[in-house]
């Protein structure tokens, strides 16, 4: 008997995806506004739905957020995903809930390795699809060249005829504006609420089938406990309503709902009933993750559960045993710190949590060294201290038992005065050009075929070489045969030999030996790493040294000790940093280098 098939017309379902600062949020902020979400005296932060410190501190969206408007009657449910490959898996179970995406794509920069990574998903996932041309009103903006681009992309991909015919939008996201033609002014955003009415299909469903939930996100509350956030495929639920969920075993087990909520502008709101399409949050279950599907007590149905790209880096996450450990954090042991690691692989799929060499070291896996280093400085923020090894990669085995490892396509844009320096750094890391394009403005684009664990320690070394001004992107292209050993660092680590406080008459008498990363006045101990050597050895140096004082006066005037200013060093730059035999000593309050062994005579 063939399927009967309704659709809800009350619901539009749409992701926005895009690479990193291509002006997603934004885009929402006014999507918000011109809908009736917010009132007119109402006071809203920019990037609204960045609720997390970190994401408005980089301007970066790092988790997928809900949130949805009214338009003409009808609601439209809105996911604003991330826009950096490290965060894939928060893109992959985004794209779960929805029927179609608007792809946005800046009018200068064109399609960039993001944009090809989350369109990729979207032509899999068969979305509709509406193209927005944003920031035309940049003086280096080239619209029709961008749309040129974006057809070549859609055809690499290998997207098919219906795909292709796909509306364009031009918009100046930061104004409100959205417009159908380049020579029509535009006015507010009604052009791209429009085109998500006629184009994006509303929720399909089989009227025949009981009630059926997929989980794609998790959250808390400390009123009502663990909270389910998914998208209803089949069938309604009421409020108290038995149901059961269906884990990875296939095993049902029996909940009640205790509450029924669903989005309306960005806050969410009881509801006593749900339909299919609606994304709802669910509470009344104990025991739920990411992929579980949550149906009608009488015929337990599971839906297809989400699958996410395998993981390309792995880090160890340790116990923090240097001298000075225990000083800072709240949560130093390593019973919290595996409990804290296994909870946020239960909001993000894409990482995964493993026991390591001994009972105090855990490796994670991830997408990239981004995503590692989000997770850490998130941690640190919430009072946890911890110690990280340097990134390593995930080798896999051929058919033919050959190792194969990760290739990355590079994308750099850069002044054409830094083709030849970043050109025969990325070869060093055994890097080949796949493309150059010179659009005559100045800028050339690079495209590189590189491993992976080549970029590992090269993104702060590339901003140097381009005095800042260099772009820099890659996406995970796929795996080939091992292409040989890769010198990881060129310089060794200046290393003190003993513990006290850094004196400023024996740090100056180190500046000739390379880059500091202390100040006077810090605490050092045996083992920590305090600078950079200019060769490729390490050096074991006193940065306690004081002068000696005699009660001989001096006939000509005292040396001048005056140090060169020192930039405080990064997470993401001390996790690059490290090689090996060194770990990054991470508390809410300091970041330290450190060798793994500390005493000198141990290392010899």
């Amino acid at each position: 008997m063939p399927h009967t098939v309704a659709q809800n017309d009350r619901l539009r379902n749409i992701a926005i995806i895009a690479h990193v600062d291509h002006g997603k949020t934004t885009l929402v902020d006014f999507m918000l506004r011109q809908s009736g979400t917010f009132q007119a005296h109402q006071s809203v932060d920019e990037r609204v739905m960045d609720s997390m410190d970190l994401e408005r501190e980089r301007g970066i969206t790092i988790a997928s957020k809900n949130c949805s408007i009214a338009w003409q009657g009808h609601k439209i449910n809105i996911i604003d995903t991330p826009g950096h490959a490290d965060f894939g898996g928060e893109v992959e179970r985004g794209l779960k809930m929805v029927d179609g995406a608007i792809l946005l794509v800046d009018a200068s920069e064109g399609p960039l390795p993001q944009t090809r990574f989350v369109l990729k998903k979207a032509l899999e996932a068969r979305l509709a699809l509406i193209l927005v041309i944003n920031k035309i009103d940049r003086k280096d903006a080239r619209p029709q060249e961008v749309l040129n681009a974006v057809y070549d992309l859609f055809i690499d991909l290998d997207a098919d005829e219906r795909q292709i015919d796909f509306p364009v939008l031009y918009a100046i996201g930061r104004d409100g504006i959205a417009q159908p033609t380049l020579d029509t002014p535009g006015t507010d955003l009604a052009p791209l609420l429009d085109a998500i009415m006629h184009e994006v299909p509303p929720p399909r469903y089989d009227p025949t089938e009981p009630f059926q939930m997929l989980v794609t996100n998790l959250a808390y509350s400390d009123y009502v406990g663990r909270l389910a956030v998914g998208r209803v495929f089949h069938g309604q639920a009421h409020q108290g309503e038995h149901l059961v969920r269906l884990a990875a075993d296939g095993v049902p087990r029996s909940l009640k709902i205790s509450s029924l909520q669903v989005y309306e502008g960005i806050q969410t709101h009881e509801a006593e009933l749900v339909e299919p399409g609606d994304i709802v949050i669910l509470s009344g279950i104990e025991e739920v993750a990411i992929g579980d599907t949550i149906c009608a007590a009488e015929s337990p149905k599971a839906l297809p559960r989400i699958v996410v790209d395998e993981p390309t880096v792995a880090m160890s996450f340790m116990v923090n045993t240097s001298p000075l450990s225990g000083r800072d954090g709240k949560f130093v042991q390593s019973r919290r710190i595996l409990e804290r690691l296994e909870k946020e692989t239960l909001h993000n799929v894409a990482l995964r949590v493993m026991p390591g060499e001994s009972p105090d070291c855990f490796v994670v896996q991830g997408r990239g060294e981004f995503q590692m280093a989000i997770l850490i400085e998130t941690m640190r923020r919430e009072g946890f201290e911890l110690a990280v090894g340097r990134p390593r990669i995930i080798f896999k085995t051929g058919p033919r038992g050959e190792q194969l490892e990760p290739i990355e396509h590079l994308f750099v844009d850069i002044h054409e005065d830094f083709t030849g320096v970043v050109t025969e750094k990325v070869s060093r890391r055994l890097g080949r050009m796949t493309n150059m394009v010179n659009h005559g403005s100045g800028r050339v684009r690079l495209e590189f075929s590189i491993p992976s664990r080549g970029l590992i320690g090269y993104r702060s070394e590339f901003l140097t070489d381009t005095k800042g001004t260099g772009l820099m992107n890659s996406y995970l292209q796929g795996y080939e045969p091992y292409r040989g050993d890769l010198q990881s660092r060129v310089t060794g680590s200046l290393v003190a030999d003993r513990s006290g406080a850094a004196v400023e008459y024996g740090l100056f008498h180190l500046e000739p030996r390379g880059r500091l990363f202390v100040v006077p006045g810090v605490e050092v101990y045996e083992g920590m790493i305090i600078g950079e050597h200019n060769r490729e050895v390490d050096l074991n140096v006193n940065a306690c040294k004081a002068k000696k004082l005699t009660n001989m006066r001096a006939a000509a005037k005292d040396e001048s000790t005056s140090l060169a200013p020192i930039v405080p060093i990064t997470l993401e730059q001390a996790i690059e940093f490290i090689r090996d035999d060194e770990q990054v000593e991470v508390t809410p309050n300091f970041l330290r280098m450190r060798k793994n062994i500390l005493p000198a005579q141990l290392r010899k």
